[in-house]
């Protein structure tokens, strides 16, 4: 009896060391992937990562991990220098193959999730003046942008100043995200001195997107536009 207490003790001694080591290897590692996604230039900012399963030594054996999570806040994405804030992104990797050292990471599936603001989205639409016929007659400061909201399942709204535009669709193709033309409303085609006019659709393609991923989808929502990403076969660090 004695001796069947004392493997079992030493079995759980061991598991609990064998644990032990596990969790601190996969701290290493964390931090270290952490810090090539930065180096690689998929990130503009050092993620959260978080390796999943258990054991993570046999994934290393192996050079394959079979869940990564990573998270940040802050990133920068835009159409060339005009650059906004992408928040509370989120993105899970399924199938991260890497390298001995990290130097290197490739992804077999990946998806995630982040939010532009309708302020800064703003930024990266053109001026009022180059949008809205005639948006001088509404005694508006040169350079002014259409301040944009929801408006709904799958639409914005837009506004200048206390003036409302009008409401449009949106949609994305690849990168490039496209509010359809708004049609102006009553006042602001009486302000403008124009009568059912409709701006052109209005797009921007987002560069440097995070972790090598694309854009799949834009839906509106009431503090902005909530993105979602996708990948396949995608090159994480190196």
């Amino acid at each position: 009896m004695r001796g069947w207490l004392k493997a079992t003790i030493g079995v759980v001694v061991l598991f609990g060391v064998l644990v032990g080591a596990d969790r601190i290897a996969v701290g290493v590692a964390e931090d270290e992937a952490a810090e090539q996604i930065l180096k690689s230039g998929r990130m503009s900012r050092k993620p959260d990562v978080s390796i999943e399963g258990f054991p993570f030594l046999t994934q290393v054996v192996a050079r394959k991990l079979d869940e990564v999570r990573i998270s940040s806040d802050g990133l920068t994405v835009g159409e060339g220098k005009d650059q906004v804030a992408l928040h509370a992104f989120k993105a899970e990797l399924s199938g991260v193959e890497v390298s001995g050292n990290m130097s290197s990471a490739t992804v077999d599936r990946g998806s995630g999730s982040g939010l532009i603001t309708y302020a800064d989205l703003s930024r990266l639409l053109p001026p009022a003046s180059e949008l809205v016929p005639n948006a001088g007659r509404l005694s508006l400061g040169a350079g002014t942008r259409l301040n944009l909201s929801y408006g709904g399942p799958g639409k914005v709204k837009a506004s200048l100043g206390p003036f409302p535009v009008g409401d449009a669709a949106v949609h994305s193709r690849g990168n490039t995200v496209t509010v359809d033309g708004f049609k102006l409303s009553a006042m602001a085609s009486l302000l403008a001195g124009v009568a059912d006019q409709t701006i052109d659709p209005i797009s921007f393609t987002l560069s440097e997107l995070p972790a090598g991923l694309n854009l799949s989808s834009v839906t509106p929502q009431e503090e902005g536009f909530q993105l979602g990403f996708e990948g396949k076969d995608v090159k994480l660090i190196g």
